[in-house]
């Protein structure tokens, strides 16, 4: 009995001693040179056993990391020579300037009373008229002419066939003046329309007078003076 209890009491020392020379998780002998192993070779682990924490060469240790390898600094880059700047390309030639658009002729029309221009029943222009178109002259000689048209209007009172004679004998009656006030005769153009279109009512006097005109139109854009 007291052999058995000396030799429990060794067994304790020395599993107390094992113990206080573990290395954390891994158990090792008395000597603390070596880890405790089970017949197939590995090492025995307490219940706090980490790969962190085994002894070295046991299973499950994490092995050492190799260092390394020094990375070799590139070689210095010699600095990149600016290239020599080419020589300006000669200037492009401008485009030629669009040309101005030039403006539409413009259109003035002017209507005289006839009565101004002739007595009753006649053609012959009267003093009246005739400053009138002198007028008329001097403003055509400051414009670009492209073309007069005279058109001559009559009232009702004769009969169709008789208007339309005077009407067309007064417009050629205003173109004669106005050529000899210097306007191109090819420039200037006459019509006449009788009675066919009033701009008033030929049952009063007053619609008649309205109806008895010479309408001039004046067609030419403006010069730049």
């Amino acid at each position: 009995m007291k052999l058995n209890k000396v030799a429990m009491l060794f067994a304790t020392v020395a599993l107390t001693s094992a113990a206080s020379a573990q290395n954390v998780d891994n158990w090792r002998n008395a000597a603390g040179d070596q880890a405790w192993t089970s017949a197939t070779g590995l090492c025995w682990r307490d219940t706090g056993w980490t790969p962190a924490a085994a002894a070295a060469n046991c299973d499950g240790a994490i092995a050492p990391m190799a260092p390394k390898a020094a990375v070799p600094m590139p070689a210095p880059v010699a600095p990149k020579q600016a290239e020599p700047m080419a020589a300006p390309a000669a200037a492009a030639t401008a485009p030629a300037a669009a040309p101005a658009p030039v403006a539409p002729p413009a259109a003035v029309k002017v209507t005289y009373a006839a009565d101004a221009f002739f007595d009753t029943g006649k053609s012959v222009v009267k003093a009246d008229g005739k400053a009138k178109l002198d007028d008329l002259a001097g403003k055509v000689k400051g414009i670009n002419l492209e073309v007069i048209i005279a058109v001559g209007h009559t009232d009702s009172t004769a009969g169709d066939a008789l208007n339309q004679k005077l009407s067309v004998s007064r417009a050629e009656a205003v173109k004669a003046y106005l050529v000899s006030k210097g306007i191109e005769k090819n420039r200037v153009y006459t019509e006449g329309k009788g009675s066919k279109q009033p701009v008033a009512d030929n049952k009063t006097t007053e619609g008649k007078a309205k109806n008895r005109r010479v309408e001039i139109e004046v067609v030419g854009t403006r010069t730049n003076k």
